[in-house]
């Protein structure tokens, strides 16, 4: 079987296996963000923090939620690391360095999972379990609350209540994301991957020395950095890593828990909107802009130029042949277009262009689909934006899912979109312009600005994955990172419930023959479009000056 066979087989396979989970799954979140019922587990949890589960929160209120929890969970993440080196199975490592553990704290509580350490020299048992660990599971559940707030924004009327924040996220934790990681965790064990708490030993001798190696809660971990979009491998060289992926398939299992809940939000969408073929649109949307991104990906590494790469099967450096080209590509574009940012391959050693293709699409804003949560109100905010640019065309007020598109809300949206390549631009400015940073860079000219560029682009769109050529683990990095991380997080968020709450004051507007058919093909190829255009026009000069000009030249 030829490689572009095997990888175009693997494609098929994958779609099939989101297709069959796509309506149990989304139903079946629709039904845990509309209950009213609260299992026994979850009131201990709720009396232990002090929450009332049945107060509605207005979009202020619930805010200050997101926020209060995020800043406590920094706090812990941080001073667990610096704590480390006086708790038990810390493996003998040392504390955390403050710039370090300060990057680590803001990486995992924001959904990025960005790492400027090896894991396996770096991390005891207790921070990975109890700290990363935790992290996974509760930053993707805040972003599924968030994106289910907006959900709620557009199905309400006359009234600013969002639901309640504690009740979402205890709910988005322990019925969807616990369930379906214990799931994934057993199948990866039973596929080869390892669940212990061994200490260091020594395996085997290499040219006069031992190879050391510790073992951990691998399975466990891998499973919610897929399923919840996080990314974060525990050794370093991530999901490339047999430990942590054994075998082709549990591979192509991981590429689908990482797409799974994103997916099929848009189904949980629809349902709680009370129109399917909505949810069918922005998945439409979704899955138009991933399909092309992976078919692209694989002719631009598929392409043969020379012997070596038709003997190598395609462009081989960097990527495992475990795997092959195939499937690397359509890992490496399912990491970026969600919030995943786990490898199995390392994107500094793909083609020049497809080294821009992955960067383009973090620069897409990861809605497609996206992270959990993140993937779906951010393709919402996209919807708002190709609705109103419709609207402008033919003179009238935009409406979206029988709400108005005014000034106050386009403005909620504009922000939006505006912040996260404020912060990719100006970030990667300054890092080019000043002495120290570009130490860093392990290549000149355009590959080495490239490497900058995705640094930054995966750091503020939460993505977290590396192009494994730049050294990040220096104070400007730590430092510049985590503020971009932290800020490309939550400023967005302040923006979508905001919009939320507009939009849950207003009272449902009739549909006439003038309102735009936002469940139609041409809403979806407008919407498509727009995605297309805005980032491309925020971002061409940044990319012809990196991979572009690298992909020209080669």
């Amino acid at each position: 079987m030829s490689p572009v066979l095997a990888g175009v087989l693997q494609l098929l396979a994958l779609i099939a296996a989101l297709a069959l989970a796509y309506i149990p799954l989304g139903d079946y979140m629709a039904k845990v963000y509309s209950s009213d019922k609260h299992w026994r587990v979850e009131k201990w949890i709720y009396k232990g923090i002090g929450a009332n589960p049945n107060t509605e929160m207005r979009w202020p209120a619930y805010l200050r939620g997101v926020l209060a929890f995020s800043a406590v969970s920094v706090l812990f993440l941080y001073l667990l690391q610096r704590l480390q080196g006086h708790l038990p199975g810390s493996l003998g490592f040392s504390a955390i360095d403050p710039d370090q553990a300060f990057n680590t704290a803001a990486s995992f509580v924001t959904n990025t999972n960005w790492q400027s350490y090896y894991g396996e020299q770096a991390m005891g048992h207790v921070v990975q379990t109890a700290g990363l660990a935790v992290q996974n599971f509760v930053s993707a559940a805040v972003g599924i609350a968030v994106a289910v707030a907006l959900v709620r924004g557009f199905s309400r009327s006359r009234t600013g209540e969002l639901g309640n924040f504690w009740a979402d996220l205890v709910r988005g934790t322990i019925r969807i994301l616990l369930p379906l990681s214990v799931v994934a965790a057993v199948v990866l064990v039973a596929c080869g991957a390892i669940q212990n708490f061994s200490g260091i030993h020594s395996v085997g001798q290499f040219m006069g020395g031992s190879q050391q190696w510790n073992g951990g809660a691998v399975a466990s971990q891998e499973a919610i950095k897929e399923v919840g979009t996080n990314g974060g491998g525990y050794f370093n060289a991530n999901s490339a890593h047999p430990f942590e992926n054994p075998t082709p398939f549990t591979n192509l299992f991981e590429i689908f828990l990482l797409l799974v809940i994103p997916f099929a939000l848009t189904r949980t969408f629809g349902r709680m909107v009370g129109s399917l073929r909505q949810g069918y649109a922005i998945l439409a949307t979704m899955a138009t802009i991933w399909v092309g991104f992976v078919a692209l990906m694989m002719w631009t590494e598929f392409a043969h130029h020379g012997p070596a790469f038709q003997i190598a099967g395609g462009a081989m450096e960097g990527k495992e042949s475990r795997f092959g080209v195939g499937a690397s590509s359509i890992f490496a574009v399912s990491t970026t277009l969600t919030s995943t940012g786990a490898v199995d391959s390392f994107h500094s050693s793909f083609t020049g262009l497809g080294g821009g293709i992955t960067i383009l699409s973090m620069q897409l804003g990861e809605i497609a689909p996206g992270g959990t949560g993140s993937g779906l109100y951010g393709i919402l905010i996209m919807a708002v934006i190709a609705v109103f640019i419709a609207g402008l065309m033919v003179g009238r007020t935009p409406e979206y899912l029988g709400k108005k598109i005014g000034t106050r809300e386009i403005k909620f949206a504009a922000c939006y979109i505006l912040i996260t390549p404020a912060l990719v631009l100006v970030f990667t400015a300054a890092a080019m312009a000043l002495p120290t940073p570009g130490h860093s860079m392990t290549n000149s000219g355009a590959h080495g600005f490239s490497e900058i560029l995705y640094a930054y682009s995966s750091g503020a769109n939460n993505n977290g994955s590396a192009f494994a050529g730049l050294n990040a683990d220096t104070q400007w990095f730590n430092s510049t990172i985590g503020l971009a991380m932290l800020l490309g997080r939550f400023l967005p968020m302040v923006f979508v419930l905001a919009l939320a709450g507009s939009l849950a004051e207003q009272k449902p507007v009739p549909a006439t023959a003038g309102t735009l058919r936002t469940e139609k093909p041409l809403f979806t190829g407008l919407l498509v479009g727009a995605i297309l255009i805005i980032t491309g026009l925020t971002y061409f000069p940044a990319l012809a000056l990196g991979p572009l000009a690298e992909g020209l030249a080669s």
